[in-house]
């Protein structure tokens, strides 16, 4: 490979680049350019030269996630892309690195992505979240009370209150929001988007919506988001979902946090078992496809609020490749380290050992899945990097009893 440059991404001097790597992934749709270009700018972007021509791109948004009832600062990497003739250079990794860095350098507390396949990121120390699900069943079968007023439609035109109404949306313990406007208007425009809400806020603005596509007179739709705050408002946007139920054969939704899909459906056994094989088979599709990573121990910590469990306090030795990807002038280089932990109703973390305390040892994304609340201490130590005294993983099963953390929002 020829001479490697890493630079902040800039308009003018990389765009076609960016529109020619774009198009060899297979991410540009025709006519998109415009809108590539405004979504990459809503945060921040860096790039790979090769002898002159950027063949990488690596962009993040800002954003928050909830951790139980706090909101933490958040970096969401965005997209990662390489060209064809620079795959398998290391470039991706490298690139993500340096992002993630500045990132944190900025403030991030956590770092998030959605994965291609498990394993890459893992190597930037980004541990897997918790397995969501994805409902796919005949909106006709839907169990809703009353019949729902006629919805409105919502357009691109309407994204900045769309997008107000999406941040302010029910949300739950992992919830991630990507808060530049332009993240919301970007998605509408992808695969002939559509539409169905109310407008009920107190200046007339979307209160309570779905967005989704469509494939086909008889579906399937994909509702790729759902924006509601109320049990009232869940119930009639299903209402809307069994109205199309005359026309739409098959409606895919990703489960919303806390909520029970089957608990609205009349038949859900019987549709699986008879739609099996079909293109309109239902069920459930579960899945984990989006990893984490904590960007400031301390900070996380001190972020975390455990009330009414007891106090755990612990010695923490912490690893983290990510340190192997970045440049020595790296503003930051990873967490790796030693740190006396103490987890309770005030939780805390500072560098350092005491001898006296048992030691739990991990890798950063480990510690993320456990922080997280992903899996319990002595599940992660049969199939992840973490280990520690069996009565020390055994106090922290009880301590970090937390909800499973679901994005609820698609990256």
């Amino acid at each position: 490979m020829g001479t490697v440059e890493h630079r902040p991404y800039e308009t003018e001097r990389h765009r076609e680049a960016a529109d020619r790597i774009r198009g060899e992934v297979g991410w540009l749709e025709p006519g998109r350019e415009e809108a590539w270009e405004r979504y990459t700018l809503c945060g921040r972007a860096r790039v790979v030269e090769v002898d002159g021509s950027a063949e990488c791109l690596a962009s993040s948004a800002p954003g928050t996630i909830r951790y139980l009832e706090r909101e933490l600062p958040f970096a969401c990497v965005t997209a990662v892309m390489t060209s064809r003739v620079a795959r398998k250079q290391g470039l991706a990794q490298a690139a993500t690195a340096r992002l993630i860095a500045e990132d944190a350098a900025a403030g991030a507390l956590v770092a998030g992505l959605g994965i291609f396949e498990q394993g890459f990121y893992d190597r930037l120390g980004f541990g897997t979240s918790a397995y969501h699900h994805s409902v796919s069943f005949d909106p006709a079968h839907l169990k809703v009370r009353g019949r729902p007023r006629p919805p409105q439609r919502v357009t691109v035109e309407d994204f900045e209150a769309a997008h107000a109404a999406r941040l302010a949306r029910r949300r739950s313990h992992g919830s991630c929001n990507l808060t530049p406007p332009e993240v919301t208007w970007f998605e509408m425009g992808h695969e002939s988007g559509f539409g169905l809400g109310y407008f009920d806020g107190p200046h007339a603005e979307p209160s309570h919506y779905l967005w989704c596509s469509a494939q086909g007179e008889h579906g399937p739709y994909s509702v790729r988001w759902s924006v509601f705050r109320s049990p009232e408002q869940f119930v009639e946007l299903m209402g809307v979902l069994r109205v199309l139920g005359d026309q739409v054969r098959l409606v895919r939704l990703q489960e919303p946090p806390g909520i029970q899909l089957q608990d609205v459906l009349t038949h859900p056994l019987r549709d699986r078992i008879a739609r099996q094989g079909s293109r309109f088979e239902a069920g459930v599709r579960s899945g984990a496809y989006y990893q984490f990573r904590v960007l400031d121990v301390p900070g996380c910590l001190a972020g975390t609020s455990l009330p009414g469990s007891e106090v755990v306090r612990f010695s923490l030795e912490l690893a983290d490749p990510v340190e192997g990807f970045l440049p020595p002038e790296s503003p930051w280089r990873g967490v790796a380290g030693q740190y006396v932990v103490t987890l309770g109703p005030s939780s805390g973390a500072e560098r350092g050992h005491e001898a006296a305390l048992p030691t739990l040892t991990a890798t950063v994304g480990a510690f993320t899945r456990l922080w997280l609340g992903v899996r319990p201490a002595t599940g992660l130590s049969f199939t992840d990097e973490l280990s520690g005294p069996p009565e020390l993983l055994a106090r922290l099963d009880e301590v970090l009893r937390l909800p499973p953390p679901v994005p609820d929002w698609d990256f």
